[in-house]
């Protein structure tokens, strides 16, 4: 079994995601990994399935009639491999490891490697043994990106909704990690990494299963840290694997749908796993901030001022 499987779920971004398989594939050659690539194509409408069989007939391709969203094709590449719940036969026929990879990456030398180097570096007994690691992103113009985050509660919801001061806005406050944890040479512990980059050892899938494909898309990969980290497991983000992220490629195609998508995933993650009282307290933060983004679009499509208004709804079971 190779070291590695490399899954990339992909829709209507044809350009990028062959970008990436570029970039990818570059820097394997240039480690000592053996790995399987796979491609999931949800369904695109621009070629994306041809093309990449075309410029890489080595990737395990599957093109979808559907799109099922980002995690349920990440699902399906993970059962191709015999990942399961429970897995399809010996956990030792599977790769020592899994890195779900966004199609709007570009990889830079040595990140993959430097990756699967913290997952599995001796850990002391007193550390929590890594089960997710992460790499630092950068903007495609080579500007910081948040790579980490804690896990949301009801002040990063106040923050993201409502007039916040800005020092409060790059600080734990709202769940982000200090800068210069970044630009140190170190992996640092992280609630959760970004789902851009996600490479996890097999033993933490096999024991807290697959992605929550009722999550279309949004949240899974916090949903999946939850669960990791209840697990006994650690995550760290890893500075010295740099990848570049550009985001938001696919789900701009769409505003409105990613509205809805972005906060029904919200509101289910907090109904699914925070404590009663605070799915209360959240449902109502949630509420008000989409009247008052509902209030402030006067002057965007219908369709965004409609969007907010399903997610009130939503969020208050209406």
């Amino acid at each position: 079994m190779p070291d590695l499987a490399v899954v990339i779920v992909t829709w209507n971004v044809r350009d990028l995601v062959l970008a990436a398989l570029r970039s990818l594939f570059a820097d394997l050659a240039a480690s000592d990994l053996t790995a399987d690539v796979y491609v999931v194509d949800s369904a695109s409408s621009d070629g994306t399935a041809d093309a990449v069989a075309a410029a890489f007939p080595q990737v395990k391709l599957t093109a979808c009639s559907e799109n099922r969203g980002f995690a349920a094709g990440n699902n399906l590449a993970l059962r191709q491999m015999g990942f399961g719940e429970p897995p399809a036969g010996d956990p030792a026929d599977l790769p020592r490891a899994v890195y779900l990879l966004n199609p709007d990456t570009i990889t830079q030398p040595g990140a993959t490697r430097a990756l699967f180097a913290t997952l599995f570096a001796d850990q002391s007994a007193r550390d929590r043994r890594v089960g997710m690691v992460g790499a630092r992103l950068s903007f495609g113009d080579g500007s910081f990106q948040h790579s980490a985050f804690g896990f949301p509660g009801l002040r990063q919801l106040w923050a993201e909704l409502f007039p916040t001061p800005g020092r409060l806005i790059e600080q734990g406050f709202n769940g982000r990690y200090p800068r210069d944890l970044y630009a140190g040479d170190q992996p640092f512990p992280v609630d959760f990494v970004l789902g851009a980059t996600m490479m996890l050892r097999r033993e933490v899938i096999c024991e807290v299963g697959l992605l929550d494909a009722g999550f279309f898309m949004y949240c899974e990969e916090i949903d999946w840290a939850l669960r990791i980290h209840r697990a006994g497991w650690g995550v760290r983000c890893v500075p010295a694997a740099h990848v570049i992220h550009l985001g938001g490629q696919s789900a701009g195609q769409v505003r409105p749908q990613t509205v809805i998508r972005l906060w029904t995933s919200r509101l289910r993650l907090y109904r699914k796993h925070y404590p009663a009282w605070k799915v209360f307290l959240a449902e109502r933060l949630i509420a008000a901030g989409m009247r008052r983004k509902a209030r402030q679009a006067i002057d965007e499509p219908a369709a965004i001022r409609e969007a907010y208004e399903t997610i009130e709804r939503l969020a208050l079971k209406r």
